[in-house]
């Protein structure tokens, strides 16, 4: 059988794993535009379910790096929505309704995106 290619490829969260290599701006973004993308009256609960570990993963990366909350009120801010957010007590189950699971993972899209940018300004990189 032959299936059609978006051409985008989804890393698991195996494949992130914790590996010390830098930031990919570029797949992160694309994983966040693919997930923002997701549309709740055509997607179902197990496209949501696949995008979980690699946005999480994304998100639990980014968390680890030094985004110099130290001076930065807002970072800090952000920093602990995310830690609340990765804790696999808020992470949704195969009981959390599906609109729950689609803002779960809108949220976690929305925030790794406002930390990738404070990590690409931080680093000199390209915002995405």
């Amino acid at each position: 059988m032959t299936v059609a290619s978006t051409g985008k490829t989804f890393r698991t969260a195996e494949d992130i794993g914790d590996d010390d290599t830098l930031i990919d701006v570029e797949a992160i973004s694309s994983q966040t535009n693919a997930v923002l993308g997701l549309r709740m009256g055509t997607t179902t609960r197990a496209a949501m379910d696949r995008q979980l570990p690699a946005i999480a993963g994304h998100l639990n990366r980014l968390l680890r790096e030094d985004l110099g909350a130290d001076g930065d009120g807002e970072v800090r801010k952000l920093l602990r929505e995310g830690t609340r957010l990765v804790d696999l007590t808020n992470r949704p189950t195969p009981e959390t309704p599906t609109f729950g699971t689609y803002m779960y993972l809108r949220d976690v899209a929305l925030l790794t995106r406002r930390l990738l940018w404070v990590y690409s300004e931080r680093n000199g990189r390209d915002v995405p």
